[in-house]
This record gives C-alpha cells, sequence and structure tokens, in this order.
C-alpha cells in the first residue's frame, strides 16, 4: 500500500514537472516526463490526457490520438478525453469525426465554453472546406463545350458543311479552355489571337497558330497597326476563323466597358478577360468575369437574370441582382402580389441552388468590339 502511494506521489511529481515544461512550451520534454509518470502510474487517465496534448503539439497525431482513446478507455464520461480527441481529429482534418467527438464531450459538460466555441469552429471549418471543395471541381472541370452549345445551330446554319462548322466549334472551345486553365493558373492570360488555319493550304513554316499582341492595346496608333496586320495575316496564311483572347485589365485601348448607354456594362469593374471570336460569316465576343474566393483564382459567371412583374414595394436590389423589372399595367403598375411572390420565390429558389461557373457573358460585338473585323465579310448566298 505504501508502495503503491508511493509511486501515485512519484507520478504526481512528474506529471507537475512535465505540466512546467508544457507551459513554457518544451513540449518534447514534456511528453517525456508523461511517460515516465505513466510507467508509474499506469492507470491514471490525467498523465494519458496531458501527453495526448504534448503530442498533439509536436504534431505526432498518430500517438496523441491513442493516448485520447486510452484517456476515454479509462474515464469514459470525463469530458477530457473527448475533447482532446476531438483536437486532434480537427489537426487531422476528420471534420466530422472531430465534431462527433466534440458533442460528446459537451453532453457531459454542457456548461463548456470552451467545447461549445470548438464545436461553433469545427462546424465553420466544414462549411469552408466544402466551398473550398467546389471552387476547386470549378477550376479543374473545365467544360466550355457545355457553355457555348447553343453556339452550335447558328454555326451551322452559317456553314452547312457539318465538317466546316464543327471545326470552328472545336478551334472555339480549346481556345476558351485553355485560357480559363491558364487564368486559373496564373490569374492572367497573355494578349493573343489564335487562328484556325488550313490544314491543308497553310504554309505552316511561314505562319504560326498563335500571334502574341502584347503591344496591341497601348494607343490608338498601336491598335490601329496591330488591326492592319493581324487582317493581313488572316487573309494570308488561309485561316478559317480566329480567337482573340486579352485581359481587361491590359486594355489601354479601346476601353469598350467605359461609356453610356449601350457601352455601359455591369462588369466595367470586374477583372477578367475578352474573347473575341472572327470569321467571314460569324463574329461573337464573350467576357469572362474572374473573383477569388478561399485564396484560389477562378472564373465566375454571372447571378441568374430573370424576368419579374414588379409590386408596389420590391426588395432591395442588392438582394436580387440582374433583375429585368417588367410592368404588368402601364397604368397601375400594380400587378396583383400573388403573381409577384410566386416570381419572386422562383427566384430566390433558383439562386439558391445556383452555383458559380464558368457561362461566358455575351457582348454585343457591334457595340464592344475589341478588333474590329478581321476578315471580309461573307454575306449569304454570295
Amino acid at each position: 500500500m505504501a508502495e503503491k502511494e508511493e509511486r501515485g506521489s512519484s507520478a504526481t511529481s512528474l506529471k507537475d514537472q512535465g505540466n512546467e515544461f508544457f507551459k513554457s512550451g518544451k513540449y518534447l520534454k514534456a511528453a517525456a516526463l508523461y511517460t515516465q509518470a505513466i510507467k508509474k502510474d499506469p492507470s491514471n487517465p490525467t498523465l494519458y490526457s496531458n501527453r495526448a496534448a504534448a503530442f498533439l503539439q509536436l504534431d505526432k497525431l498518430s500517438k496523441a490520438l491513442d493516448d485520447a482513446e486510452t484517456t476515454i478507455k479509462l474515464k469514459p464520461e470525463w469530458e477530457k478525453g473527448y475533447f482532446r480527441k476531438g483536437s486532434i481529429l480537427e489537426a487531422m482534418k476528420r471534420y466530422d469525426d472531430a465534431l462527433a467527438a466534440f458533442q460528446i464531450a459537451l453532453q457531459y459538460n454542457p456548461k463548456s465554453q470552451e467545447v461549445s466555441k470548438k464545436i461553433k469552429n469545427i462546424n465553420q471549418l466544414v462549411r469552408d472546406s466544402k466551398r473550398a471543395q467546389e471552387v476547386e471541381n470549378m477550376r479543374s472541370n473545365v467544360d466550355m463545350a457545355k457553355h457555348l452549345d447553343s453556339l452550335k445551330p447558328e454555326l451551322s446554319r452559317k456553314y452547312g458543311s457539318e465538317e466546316s462548322w464543327k471545326n470552328m466549334f472545336l478551334f472555339l472551345v480549346e481556345t476558351m479552355e485553355t485560357a480559363v486553365k491558364t487564368w486559373h493558373e496564373t490569374s492572367s492570360v497573355d494578349a493573343r489571337v489564335y487562328f484556325l488555319l488550313d490544314k491543308d493550304k497553310t504554309d505552316t513554316d511561314k505562319y504560326a497558330p498563335i500571334v502574341n499582341i502584347d503591344k496591341a492595346f497601348e494607343s490608338p496608333d498601336t491598335h490601329s497597326n496591330c488591326f492592319s496586320y493581324l487582317r493581313q495575316y488572316a487573309e494570308e496564311s488561309l485561316s478559317g476563323a480566329a480567337c482573340l483572347v486579352v485581359r481587361k485589365s491590359s486594355i489601354g485601348y479601346p476601353q469598350i466597358w467605359k461609356g453610356q448607354g449601350l457601352r455601359k456594362w455591369k462588369n466595367a469593374q470586374n477583372d477578367g478577360f475578352f474573347v473575341q471570336f472572327e470569321s467571314p460569316s460569324l463574329r461573337k465576343l464573350w467576357f469572362i468575369p474572374s473573383s477569388n474566393e478561399k485564396g484560389r483564382t477562378f472564373c465566375r459567371s454571372r447571378w441568374p437574370s430573370l424576368t419579374l412583374l414588379a409590386a408596389a414595394t420590391l426588395p432591395s436590389p442588392t438582394l436580387l441582382p440582374n433583375i429585368t423589372i417588367v410592368y404588368a399595367s402601364p397604368r397601375t403598375r400594380r400587378p396583383s402580389h400573388a403573381i409577384m411572390r410566386s416570381h419572386l420565390e422562383k427566384y430566390l429558389k433558383a439562386v439558391s441552388k445556383t452555383k458559380l461557373q464558368r457561362d461566358p457573358e455575351v457582348l454585343d460585338i457591334g457595340v464592344h468590339e475589341v478588333l474590329p473585323r478581321l476578315f471580309k465579310e461573307k454575306l449569304p448566298n454570295s
């Protein structure tokens, strides 16, 4: 009996020494002293709990978790063991398991502010982790063919030949996907024009499929000279189409997003890049806005734009962006609130399900063109 008390007293002394080292940040020495104490008193849950805390600080997570499990086994109704386990699982980024451990700890000590704070933090970490994964999925799953699918019928009408319009569509998709992936990797794109060369007729020793135009947008003169060169290049290289990619912030001239009326558009303050498609029969222009979330840059789309009937009192426009207001009656401008409520519910439901995607914003090329027409216009039946 006396020997047991002596061993217990010795273990307590070693534990106290370990606590002092722990407080001073000397976790390895603390862990060593807790180990010595455990040898003298192997059934003491506090010693395993303390050593688990030291191992956690030393990033020895597997050993820390073993000690936390031993603590729980020795004293199942002590919240400290579950707290240690939750903290270690949190460090392992096993957030769901950590949350379960903290919730058990709270059951045994409902008044613990420390445990409640941990649960709140873990819930936030889970949300952040899921959102970060969503962002990463959007960055890696670039499928421009899906977003440009509506362009196929127009290309088919313009070019007739299935091989011809499909080659153009594939060319555009590949160019846009390359630009988006480059943006995701570097947060920028180089000013370039990609040409769809004739694989049978183009002299590929003389004409490359990509032309860098980094100086083209410095002034009206450089812009005009570049345009003249590109138009000649398109003709002499026998290209079937061309695609311009340029970052918005690198354009000194023409700043097509400035102005009033038709020239004014909502993405004037956003970073991103333009993609302008040129061919003899079809011209298109897109702007792909950029966003930064969870430390990752990715291309994003605008909010869904729906048409709603206007009620006497509307919510703040900041809550419902891009709503086109259509009044049911020019006189009263008071449609039934039941109709308005129905439309609002549909809109909010759509917004709640919407994830940020890479839908390019289609612009009116006649108003916002970045470069003038590169190919001589081919009119129908000509």
